[in-house]
């Protein structure tokens, strides 16, 4: 349902902006939105990086079922750190069928691989996409997975996207840029005294007879 008119439930959400930030909220949202296509251009082009890795790999090696297992550690690829610990499984499960060493050089093949995406393929992606932070990559995950379990890790980075724009935009640059020049505190001698003449009480002599 959403996805069949965004549109009016982005305009729906803008009514719940104050009047005076709507336009600027508008703005954030567009840049959100090319964010968003930027990791997703970057993350399917390092996915199918990997398939082509692994494709090649497993052919070297003589594993059954290439192109399924390849497929699948691209697509588990784009749950980093996590997915292609879970894509090395099945293959190597199929080699170890063969022997145990042929287990061994598959599990090396994807620690080979996972060390060229993660050193050259995805640095010189997102450097052109987006940039996320390896320990903000690491602490969205862990949260998303505990609060909304692997439905939540499948959605992490996305949302650490668009999490990230929403603090570069509003709490960086319309909040905390503002006070780079605050204005200067009055000194404490221009502070009027709290005791002047206008506050003391009169002096009166039968004052001091009473």
């Amino acid at each position: 349902m959403l996805l069949a008119d965004p549109q009016a439930y982005r305009r729906s959400s803008l009514q719940l902006i104050p009047a005076f930030y709507r336009r600027r909220m508008n703005d954030i949202l567009d840049t959100c939105e090319i964010a968003l296509g930027r990791w997703l251009i970057g993350a399917l082009l390092n996915m199918i990086g990997v398939t082509l890795l692994t494709v090649v790999g497993l052919w070297i090696l003589r594993v059954p079922l290439i192109f399924a297992n390849a497929i699948l550690a691209g697509l588990l690829n784009l749950i980093p750190n996590i997915g292609p610990a879970v894509s090395v499984i099945p293959p190597m499960a199929i080699a170890l069928l063969d022997s145990p060493w042929k287990a061994t050089l598959v599990v090396m093949l994807y620690i080979i691989i996972q060390q060229i995406e993660t050193a050259v393929i995805m640095p010189y992606l997102m450097a052109h996409q987006v940039s996320l932070l390896p320990a903000i990559t690491l602490l969205a995950q862990g949260f998303f997975l505990t609060f909304f379990g692997f439905g939540g890790l499948i959605l992490a980075l996305p949302l650490a996207v668009v999490g990230q724009v929403l603090i570069k935009e509003i709490l960086i640059r319309d909040i905390l840029d503002i006070w780079d020049n605050p204005p200067p505190l009055k000194p404490v001698t221009d502070q009027p005294s709290l005791l002047t003449s206008e506050t003391l009480p009169e002096h009166n002599p039968r004052n001091n007879h009473q």
